[in-house]
């Protein structure tokens, strides 16, 4: 008898240098038991943090969003979860709304992660207008998990205002959960010197959870995207969302480390590869 195992449509773009979105997304969901059907929404050759971008190929994978969720549709797949990341124009937040609608059945949990910026700044691809779009798209979601540049946006907040304490954080987790209507897992946490990690609102029971890890020196591309694929995985596994989130936080964190022992330059993204066996 076959046992089913989880299916997750994953929604991102494939960039061939640069660990980021689909390269971690896909081997890390795997390792840890789940059966990934990505959905590219663009192939960079290299991702943006690497030199001579403007000679970067790049191919636009829009319209075959739609194509796939009809011929999905056709086959009559279900899929335990939906999970979006960096979406590159409002036309494929559009395509990831209708595919949603269509894949989306009772129990289906919908992710988004709403990547728009880091740092206080947006993305160069991200205009207000597109912003305003995700913000949409994560309107519908069960889960999201913002950075605090992409919660300010969310909430209509200055960056240069986010709180620095636990009844602040607290404050804005509860506003990101639309009254209770998703759940929240806010990274990039800190309340102080020489400590990092995230806080959840889970719409289950509307409790509040914080989980911190040392905060290692570096700024590695992909940890969000390694994050959050964490958090699906375990959430998919039946762990409870806080547990969840102090698993993805307790190893990004020791990837990180590991990145930063083995000097790996910043634009290559987090090492992830030879410590996926810990997920299995």
């Amino acid at each position: 008898m076959v046992c089913p195992i989880p299916r997750v449509a994953a929604i991102h773009d494939l960039s061939g240098l640069g660990r980021c979105s689909l390269t971690i997304v896909l081997p890390v969901l795997s390792a840890m038991g789940i059966q990934c059907s990505p959905v590219p929404t663009a192939y960079l050759s290299a991702n943006t943090a690497f030199p001579h971008s403007e000679r970067a190929v790049f191919l636009d994978l829009s319209d075959q969003i739609a194509q796939t969720s009809a011929h999905w549709a056709e086959l009559g797949l279900t899929f335990d979860a939906v999970y979006s990341g960096f979406l590159g124009s409002a036309r494929q937040i559009d395509y990831v709304r209708e595919m949603v609608c269509t894949l989306r059945q009772e129990g289906t949990l919908f992710l988004v992660d709403p990547v728009m910026g880091d740092h206080g700044q947006t993305y160069r691809t991200y205009t207000p207008e597109l912003c305003q779009q995700m913000c949409r798209l994560a309107g519908g979601a069960d889960l999201i998990t913002p950075n605090f540049t992409e919660a300010a946006i969310l909430l209509g907040e200055d960056y240069q205002n986010r709180p620095f304490d636990s009844a602040g954080v607290r404050e804005w987790l509860e506003r990101l959960s639309l009254q209770g209507k998703r759940s929240v897992v806010l990274t990039g946490v800190s309340f102080q010197k020489g400590e990092l990690g995230a806080g959840c609102f889970d719409r289950r029971d509307g409790r509040i959870h914080f989980s911190m890890a040392h905060q290692e020196k570096g700024q590695f591309g992909g940890t969000g995207d390694l994050f959050a694929s964490i958090l699906l995985g375990r959430l998919l596994k039946g762990e409870g969302l806080a547990q969840a989130m102090e698993r993805a936080v307790c190893f990004v964190s020791r990837c990180a480390a590991h990145s930063a022992a083995l000097e790996i330059p910043e634009r290559e993204g987090v090492q992830f590869e030879d410590m996926l066996r810990e997920l299995v």
